[in-house]
């Protein structure tokens, strides 16, 4: 499945050669969500670890992306772990985010929250 987002560099990883034929190179991406900003991280891997050489943190970028996840058995219990494997990353063009569907979609101008504005809600999340 493929989307993109839109956010500011909040962080950059040194590039880690995980076994002598895979590296990798996370990154996080900050994304305002309403009240609370999101802080989100994503993985390059192998030829694209490159593809954050040409930005710093605070710069506004659009990632393409692609959402996987697979389970993992261990002594009987599973586990499951999500991937954003991320394939492009470019300089933001305007006001954007989330699009909410696949890449090149357009994005929703008044994109739904997972969070109450009730006043007497105090969980921090």
């Amino acid at each position: 499945m493929a989307f993109d987002i839109q956010g500011k560099l909040y962080e950059i990883f040194e590039e880690q050669q995980v076994s002598d034929k895979f590296r990798k190179r996370e990154f996080v991406l900050e994304i305002p969500d309403g009240s609370y900003t999101q802080y989100v991280k994503f993985q390059l891997t192998q030829d694209k670890c490159s593809l954050l050489d040409s930005y710093k943190n605070g710069d506004e970028v659009k990632v393409n992306f692609n959402l996987s996840g697979k389970p993992f058995t261990k002594n009987g219990t599973t586990m499951y772990f999500t991937n954003l494997q991320a394939w492009r990353i470019e300089p933001a063009a305007g006001n954007g985010g989330f699009s909410g569907g696949p890449a090149g979609a357009p994005a929703k101008a008044d994109a739904p929250t997972f969070y109450s504005s009730d006043a007497d809600n105090d969980l921090p999340f």
